[in-house]
């Protein structure tokens, strides 16, 4: 059986890259610095008109952090991926957690099944390996119709959680796939396909590219100070946007 191999992209330039360079599946992100976010609905239709025969997969997230959402970000959520579905991609992909860490399954369901309703496949993220228990997860996302979860076998990489995606295909019993991802390299590939029985793999195989054309030497920086640390991502602080609205309107009392 032939291995099927996804590549993780961050743009379209990435996506149409790798189709014409033989990648049978993408999952087509925006921002990779911070693991992954929604791209951007002008990214998709640009990668279905160049690369039409190309599966595509669809990241659903709206900020970095974790996977517990607020009424709001998930409402986003929803709009999103819907847009995504109508406009050709081939699935969603998404995860859903409690502040606990364990799936949330309304969400999750919900997805799914507006994933099926188009005909599509729904991927459930790598949330899957910041829970409690990885059988629990997997019977919450069998019972609800997930085609397919990424995982690194709940280890920083698919090498160290070899043994537990195993297990977790096992379990699975062809009742859901498995995809290992993180850390798949030419050198590896063999040794986890081998480790894991699995027929799949989620892969980054990215250079460093330049745009200089901001670099110049006096300090500005772009793209971000510092990289936040897990768990953490920025979020409006309405006391300092009341504070300067009241400076603003006159407000003598503000101090700076």
């Amino acid at each position: 059986m032939q291995t099927l191999f996804e590549i993780c992209c961050g743009s379209a330039e990435d996506a149409i890259l790798a189709y014409r360079a033989g990648a049978s599946r993408v999952e087509l992100n925006s921002d990779l610095f911070h693991g992954g976010l929604t791209p951007t609905l002008g990214s998709l239709i640009a990668v279905k008109k160049a690369a039409p025969a190309l599966e595509i997969m669809a990241m659903v997230r709206p900020r970095e952090g974790g996977f517990c959402y607020t009424d709001t970000e998930y409402a986003v959520m929803k709009e999103d991926a819907q847009l995504m579905l109508e406009h050709g991609t081939d699935g969603i992909v998404f995860g859903f957690l409690h502040e606990n860490g364990t799936v949330d399954a309304k969400r999750t369901g919900e997805f799914a099944a507006m994933a099926k309703s188009y005909g599509k496949q729904s991927v459930f993220s790598r949330a899957i390996d910041v829970t409690p228990d990885w059988r629990a997860a997997l019977d919450i996302l069998i019972e609800s119709g997930i085609t397919r979860v990424l995982t690194s076998g709940q280890r920083p990489t698919a090498m160290e959680g070899a043994g537990v995606i195993a297990a977790m295909v096992r379990y699975a019993a062809g009742r859901i796939e498995i995809l290992p991802g993180s850390g798949i390299r030419a050198n590896n590939l063999r040794l986890i396909l081998e480790r894991t029985g699995c027929t799949q793999l989620h892969m980054s195989a990215h250079m460093i590219a330049h745009d200089m054309s901001a670099a110049n030497g006096n300090g500005i920086c772009f793209t971000g100070s510092e990289i936040p640390k897990e768990g953490c991502y920025k979020l409006i602080d309405p006391n300092k946007v009341e504070e300067i609205a009241r400076m603003l309107k006159g407000d003598t009392n503000v101090q700076l």
